[in-house]
């Protein structure tokens, strides 16, 4: 039997995850990876979580969950609160996540790491891309770069979560994209 490469799939919640989870579970060996420090109150960061453990474990899918550091994004975003969603505020949140992803998936010695970030309408694939293959040349480690929104796919997703139905919330998760 052929073993499949090893992919670690930065999740942002559970919604966003089953269709690219779909798309690629074939072709790869495949663990999620949930860091999302950008992700404000703790209770919604529980909730999302909570929902992407519970995928997780009906598909068998391997879960890290990496720590939630709040403070270390606030940091990192220190100066950029008046920033529209989808600016530079978002680039460097993208980042700092794609960028502990990349360290996670070299430690654990997997060969790439994607993220489930470009399925959102609200987010340009473009950018996410960009930080992601910022952040695998940082540790020297290959990016998957992925526009799942495209053919539908927010819309599949969307229907993934409906039939499985899943809490889903009205923003991206940081307290300035909060309505």
């Amino acid at each position: 039997m052929v073993s499949k490469p090893k992919l670690m799939m930065h999740a942002c919640c559970a919604n966003c995850s089953l269709h690219p989870y779909m798309l690629l579970r074939t072709q790869y060996d495949m663990t999620l990876y949930y860091f999302n420090p950008n992700i404000h109150p703790r209770q919604e960061y529980r909730k999302r979580l909570q929902d992407v453990r519970s995928v997780c474990q009906t598909y068998r899918i391997p879960l890290i969950v990496g720590q939630y550091q709040k403070a270390k994004w606030s940091k990192a975003t220190a100066g950029l609160e008046e920033e529209p969603e989808g600016a530079k505020r978002c680039m460097v949140c993208f980042y700092l996540r794609l960028l502990e992803t990349a360290r996670m998936a070299k430690k654990m010695g997997f060969e790439q790491f994607c993220t489930t970030l470009s399925i959102s309408p609200h987010k340009d694939a473009q950018t996410v891309n960009l930080a992601g293959n910022k952040a695998a040349a940082f540790f020297g480690i290959r990016f998957l770069a992925k526009n799942f929104k495209k053919d539908d796919g927010f819309k599949k997703t969307m229907q993934l979560s409906k039939q499985w139905n899943l809490y889903r919330q009205n923003y991206c998760g940081c307290t300035f994209s909060r309505t």
